[in-house]
């Protein structure tokens, strides 16, 4: 899959206007600026004037509103002020000196927003936090990673997302799998296999959905994987709510889970019991473990075709878009079908 020559937006980010435009919202860098792994966003861990250092966020142009942004950051807010361990975005100085036109939004102002070069550029900052990944296989660490699900769904039941995106089939699913076919992404061999175990499975993922329903949902962290868990001493902080969204609990629980069946059964005990003392779980649910890893994979490829265009992706996965990856989802997707049509975890 051949990637376009056209300059992507994120090449107006040189180090200068990143520190430039953190000026410009009150934190003074030193001129050292450290890169860190992040291939949605452009992320810097960037070291003060006084000997501190922030992490400024560059979030990608085109794919967030300025609402769904705010959004995002009002419930990390409403996290840290229930004193979750959750990195949220800092306050921003409105009236510092203007190296940029920014536009500083939000109560307390927290994103940072401009035009530059055709693109509009937003930024937030946040503390830096280090941390290493969580021992899954540890049942203590499992169920303190279930109290703190628990505690962020108590605080995400209250009130409703109305910007960012709903997670279901449609959304997951079906509008990625017709812009894959639709945008000539997978290769005309692989093509017909591809979408027909494709559309297949989002039958099974259908036919989930409906026996649970009706279906509470709830604000999610959306992406509760192990990477974007940072353990220390005093347990994990959680770093990134950039795929927060509305949809069923059971979503920022299955990705703590992985090995053979009777492995993930004892996981998902351990996990649960910890959410528990916090919040109910509808074990209805755990008919949706499989058919939201469906909708995972397929969003997943979406994501990496409509990202091609950024010099970062081809880069980082040159398998991508090749005859046998398509072959490799096919399948996948035919495995996940019969992953579905078993008896779901249960307790």
């Amino acid at each position: 899959m051949a990637a376009t020559a056209a300059a992507h937006p994120y090449a107006c980010l040189t180090p200068q206007r990143v520190l430039d435009a953190l000026q410009s919202t009150g934190w003074r860098g030193d001129g050292r600026l450290l890169q860190l792994n992040s291939y949605e966003n452009r992320v810097f861990q960037v070291m003060l004037e006084d000997g501190s250092a922030v992490v400024a966020k560059f979030y990608r142009p085109g794919r967030w509103s300025t609402a769904q942004i705010l959004e995002e950051h009002r419930f990390a807010l409403q996290l840290a002020q229930q004193e979750l361990p959750v990195v949220a975005p800092m306050p921003l100085k409105r009236d510092a000196a203007r190296v940029f036109d920014l536009d500083c939004v939000g109560e307390p102002p927290t994103l940072a927003c401009w035009l530059e070069s055709g693109a509009e550029f937003r930024l937030a900052v946040y503390a830096r936090r280090a941390g290493h990944g969580p021992e899954l296989d540890d049942p203590a660490a499992l169920a303190w990673l279930g109290r703190f699900v628990g505690r962020l769904h108590a605080v995400g039941a209250r009130e409703p997302f109305r910007m960012r995106r709903q997670l279901d089939a449609v959304t997951f699913g079906r509008l990625p799998l017709q812009r894959l076919l639709d945008g000539g992404i997978v290769t005309p061999a692989e093509r017909d296999a591809f979408s027909t175990s494709a559309l297949a499975a989002l039958e099974r993922v259908d036919a989930a959905f409906a026996r649970t329903a009706p279906l509470a949902t709830l604000r999610l962290h959306g992406d509760f994987h192990p990477g974007n868990i940072l353990w220390r001493d005093e347990g994990p902080h959680i770093v990134d709510l950039d795929d927060c969204c509305s949809g069923p609990a059971v979503q920022d629980l299955w990705m703590l889970l992985s090995g053979a069946r009777d492995e993930m059964r004892a996981q998902l005990s351990h996990v649960l019991q910890g959410y528990g003392a916090f919040m109910d779980f509808d074990a209805r649910e755990l008919t949706l473990i499989e058919p939201l890893r469906t909708l995972r994979m397929l969003h997943h490829s979406a994501w990496l075709a409509e990202r091609w265009s950024d010099p970062a992706f081809p880069a980082a996965f040159p398998w991508f878009g090749s005859a046998a990856y398509w072959s490799q989802q096919t399948q996948a997707l035919r495995e996940q079908i019969d992953a579905m049509q078993q008896e779901p975890l249960a307790l």
